[in-house]
């Protein structure tokens, strides 16, 4: 059966808040971005580590991935849980990706920006009584539930062609950091 042919646990929603909940056996379109809108993933190393930690979410925790594209400041996903709560996959994401970051980021020598970087993810954190020292990414992921084949199709196609709109190409399948990409060694998983 489609991931958007199972009835949802629950589709109405009431407020702001639970319109961006991750609903259970459904696709989702999700944005994480880094707070103050810093563009990390301008160096190769941090980009790569993310590559990495999604790939350990797809073979660990059940993540399945369709579609991706992470940006200089940040990434959009399409993904859903093969065997339980993709926001809890979510999280775990983002609390370990956000700690490493802020550690590596710390430790190269090579990060011009380090010291003004590291000043912003301080001051985010001190700014969010849920963190204690550093806060990296914004702290919605906005998800956003794809149970409708052209939904889905409707945020590919936005995310495909987010390089593009961006001007870091003229074509999504020469963006490096994408699932667009026929040259990227990292597979997704079919939809």
């Amino acid at each position: 059966m489609p991931f958007f042919a199972c009835p949802p646990k629950a589709t109405t929603f009431t407020n702001m808040s639970e319109q961006y909940k991750f609903v259970e056996g459904h696709a989702h379109f999700i944005t994480f971005a880094v707070v103050g809108w810093v563009d990390v993933f301008t160096r190769r190393e941090y980009t790569e580590f993310l590559l990495q930690n999604l790939a350990y979410c797809r073979k660990n925790k059940g993540l399945r991935l369709y579609e991706f594209v992470i940006m200089p400041n940040h990434l959009h996903l399409i993904a859903v849980a093969a065997n339980g709560n993709l926001g809890e996959i979510m999280r775990d994401f983002k609390t370990f990706t956000s700690k490493e970051l802020v550690k590596r980021i710390a430790a190269n020598p090579q990060e011009s920006r380090r010291e003004w970087m590291l000043r912003v993810f301080r001051e985010h954190g001190a700014a969010n009584p849920q963190n204690v020292h550093h806060q990296f990414w914004q702290q919605s992921n906005r998800p956003i539930i794809l149970d409708k084949p052209e939904l889905f199709e409707q945020r590919r196609v936005y995310l495909r062609e987010n390089p593009p709109r961006a001007g870091l190409v003229n074509d999504e399948s020469a963006y490096m950091w994408s699932s667009a990409n026929p040259h990227l060694d990292f597979e997704c998983d079919a939809a």
